[in-house]
């Protein structure tokens, strides 16, 4: 859980060198249908990634375990540049090299508009994300106490 926790922590940062260095550097991911290998790759896709997913937050849940993979859901909320919000769902595989840094990530993604009204308010009450951009607050609920 902790794992997950840190990497979490890290994509909040929307920091594509931070993040990146927890992979091998000859990490092989496969995040939607695009095919990614090496730290260098990874910066450019996360970079990439956050100029199109605006106000990015995300949360992340341990599924399950064992020996040195673990699969995880998640769940992000992010806008584009015309103000449209999204929440993206998903699942990924993680595995992970005998120095702890993860060699493989596969994901399965899908992206859900979020209900957008005349009222902002309105629209506010369907995004589930609030907290200031950056670490999620500790008190605030995870996937499973959103019901997501």
């Amino acid at each position: 859980m902790q794992k997950v926790r840190i990497a979490e922590d890290a994509w909040n940062t929307r920091n594509p060198e931070l993040v990146s260095l927890a992979y091998t550097s000859d990490s092989i991911w496969r995040n939607r249908s695009e095919f990614i290998s090496g730290r260098e790759a990874i910066a450019q896709f996360l970079t990439r990634k956050w100029l199109k997913e605006l106000d990015y937050r995300l949360i992340k849940e341990l599924w399950a375990f064992q020996d040195n993979r673990i699969a995880v859901r998640f769940a992000y909320e992010w806008h584009d540049g015309s103000g449209n919000w999204f929440r993206s769902y998903g699942n990924e595989n993680w595995e992970f090299d005998e120095h702890g840094f993860m060699r493989w990530r596969i994901a399965s993604i899908n992206d859900l508009p979020i209900h957008q009204s005349d009222s902002p308010k309105e629209t506010l009450r369907e995004r589930k994300y609030h907290w200031i951009l950056g670490r999620r607050p500790d008190d605030h609920p995870g996937l499973s106490d959103l019901n997501l």
